[in-house]
């Protein structure tokens, strides 16, 4: 049984042998193209650089299918083998160039009208006026007054309130509003001081917003003393109430008090609020970075700026539960867009880098200062950050009293909290 079953496995396997022999003289181990007749003619083609289509791919790709030859019907070519694959790649280079084109031309005409579309809608866009002012922002300016510095008008509120008191109290405004800032405070001040003074500065506000021009720090300080000397108070001792660029223009009046400058303010206390008095320590917004450097896109964004960019800018410097509501928001950018005021913003935050070239000269008024100083803060402040800003303060002014206002305040105590914000004024004020 053995030797029957070697037997017969031997003879299996000699006709397997038998049969791939058969197989290998009658076709090769591959599809044959049409122009190779056999294994040894389709490896010399290639050996001689025939492309043989049906070693590489299936036959049907290249228009060869089971039978030797190639089927012209399946392409209508009339080619046989490596010619017909040569003439099919030659064609889908040629049909995806052509694609290519096509989409190049649509593309370009889709741009074309997008631009049509986009011109008129933005020179329409450019040219949409201010908004109306609100009742009680064309009362604010009613209310007001106009004087001229250097041929420029600058608009100021001047009230008289208590009668017989000999007390003055100047308010300068922060960026990028007005002395609207202060009209929550104001009938408050009205009842403890005889005049209450504000002023719009240059390039805020309803004042002129000349361009091209130089806005600085020092020119804001000139057109204050210029102010009180129309009101012929140049020789009264004056209080000053600042916040944020007000704060500022405060620094270089106090610095020229204390150089005794001809023309100076006599100074009799100082409030700042909020301001970044200390360069080191303010953290200015994205759109305030991008802007100050007077870059080429300072142009483009203030002509793009509208209300939308403008409100999701200012209401992150609120805090969240005293954030101004959205007609609060139109009477700010009522007053920014007055006299195109939106297209001066990056030359007026060029106070950014004039407060770095001159911190010396500012924050050194400051140190030194022998009047009373006070500083009124609302800690939420992502501008002047807490602690860092207030342990500044207090090392470099350890002589200045601080009124540290609710967790919840920020970059406008005097919006958010005007009660608040009043009482800590008058508590310092009564102080001396």
């Amino acid at each position: 049984m053995g030797g029957l079953g070697a037997g017969r496995g031997w003879a299996l396997k000699v006709g397997a042998h038998s049969l791939r022999a058969a197989a290998a003289t009658s076709t090769p181990r591959h599809l044959l193209c049409g122009s190779c007749a056999s294994q040894a003619q389709c490896r010399s083609a290639r050996r001689s650089g025939c492309s043989c289509p049906a070693r590489r791919r299936p036959a049907r790709a290249v228009g060869c299918g089971l039978r030797p030859r190639c089927r012209p019907a399946l392409h209508g070519c009339g080619l046989r083998g490596a010619q017909c694959s040569a003439t099919l790649r030659r064609a889908a280079w040629d049909n995806a160039a052509m694609v290519r084109r096509d989409r190049l031309r649509r593309m370009r005409e889709w741009w074309v009208q997008v631009g049509l579309l986009a011109v008129p809608l933005l020179a329409a866009y450019l040219h949409i006026p201010p908004p109306q002012l609100s009742p009680a922002l064309h009362s604010w300016k009613s209310s007001g007054k106009f004087f001229t510095y250097k041929g420029l008008r600058i608009f100021y509120q001047d009230s008289v309130g208590v009668v017989g008191s000999p007390e003055i109290v100047v308010l300068l405004h922060g960026f990028p509003t007005s002395s609207y800032d202060w009209y929550k405070i104001w009938e408050g001040l009205t009842l403890r001081f005889h005049r209450v003074i504000a002023l719009d500065f240059l390039g805020f506000g309803f004042s002129d917003k000349p361009r091209p021009h130089h806005y600085s720090i020092f020119e804001q300080a000139s057109i204050v003393e210029a102010l009180l000397r129309h009101l012929g108070l140049q020789n009264r001792r004056i209080n000053l109430l600042s916040h944020d660029y007000g704060d500022i223009v405060a620094q270089e009046l106090l610095y020229r008090y204390k150089q005794n400058r001809s023309g100076r303010l006599t100074i009799k206390s100082l409030c700042l609020s909020n301001g970044g008095i200390f360069p080191e320590t303010h953290r200015p917004l994205l759109l305030q970075k991008l802007l100050k450097d007077g870059g080429v896109l300072s142009p483009i964004l203030t002509r793009l700026m509208n209300f939308f960019v403008f409100s999701r800018g200012l209401t992150p410097v609120f805090g969240p539960y005293t954030r101004p509501s959205e007609s609060e928001l139109w009477d700010m950018w009522a007053g920014i867009r007055n006299n195109d005021g939106n297209l001066v913003i990056d030359s007026l935050l060029q106070y950014i880098n004039q407060r770095k070239k001159f911190r010396r000269r500012w924050v050194g008024a400051l140190a030194s200062v022998t009047i009373p100083i006070h500083f009124i803060y609302g800690p939420l402040d992502p501008v002047n950050p807490y602690p860092e800003f207030l342990e500044l303060y207090r090392k470099t002014l350890p002589r200045s009293t601080v009124s540290i206002l609710d967790d919840h305040i920020s970059h406008y105590p005097q919006l958010e909290d005007p009660m608040g914000f009043l009482n800590a004024y008058m508590g310092f004020i009564n102080s001396f």
